[in-house]
């Protein structure tokens, strides 16, 4: 993992780091720019990435990753959206956020109104030390993209414009109308993967995934697998629960 990044002009301004948030920019919409802004936060030296989406009545996950841990990740954000997202300190906050503004909360800063639950189930237990939030509203949508820290990088900082840019790019990205509508955990998928993972979604079989796709139904068994692995997930009931689908 690389070292993390310091607020200088020529950090900001490194041809590699430029280059990334250009592909950003470029598949704004697309379904390559998750892997591209997971590639642009992992140059950060983040142990986590997570993006959420709030309305007054629910949360969705719109990105989890963990580079330790791909699974561990998904894990936490399904524990998340079980309704521990109303106890998150910034639920207030992303839901009264003014539209176009980015509000950036340090750890320190909303960890005192933790209960002690939630502290160890987000933290303590995972081994993260620290986060920061990027609170970012637009006209259809309020994110929070959490950068988390490991615990020996539990005060690691970035220089607020870069975050201020990762909360755009996110609200940029997702309030792109898109022409398929897909569920956004499956944008990390091949399109295999993400065939076989939509038609599992829209209730069909096997053997109906493979006839739609013209490959063999054991070929639709190593997709799934392969699509599980990277979503760090082991049945279709998760992959309903982290595509905010009824099973």
């Amino acid at each position: 993992m690389s070292s993390k990044m310091t607020d200088t002009p020529e950090t900001l301004s490194s041809p590699a780091l430029l280059a990334q948030i250009d592909a950003c920019l470029a598949l704004s919409g697309s379904d390559g720019w998750a892997l591209a802004f997971i590639d642009l936060v992992a140059a950060t030296g983040a142990a986590q990435v997570m993006i959420f989406s709030y309305a007054a009545d629910h949360a969705n996950c719109l990105l989890s990753r963990n580079f330790r841990a791909k699974a561990l990740g998904t894990r936490l954000a399904r524990d998340y959206l079980e309704g521990w997202y109303r106890q998150d300190p910034l639920y207030p906050r992303v839901m009264a956020a003014e539209p176009g503004k980015t509000g950036i909360v340090a750890q320190g800063a909303s960890s005192e109104a933790m209960s002690a639950d939630y502290r160890a189930r987000f933290f303590g237990d995972p081994g993260l030390g620290g986060k920061t939030a990027v609170i970012v509203a637009g006209q259809r949508l309020r994110l929070i993209v959490n950068l988390y820290w490991a615990e020996r990088d539990e005060d690691a900082t970035l220089p607020e414009p870069l975050l201020s840019l990762l909360a755009r790019l996110a609200l940029l990205h997702f309030e792109t109308p898109a022409e398929n509508a897909l569920p956004a955990p499956l944008a990390v998928l091949s399109e295999r993967e993400r065939a076989v993972c939509l038609g599992i979604l829209s209730g069909r079989k096997a053997e109906q995934i493979a006839a739609d796709l013209d490959i063999a139904p054991s070929s639709v068994v190593t997709y799934r697998a392969r699509a599980y692995a990277k979503l760090g997930i082991s049945s279709r009931g998760a992959l309903f629960a982290i595509c905010g689908a009824g099973s």
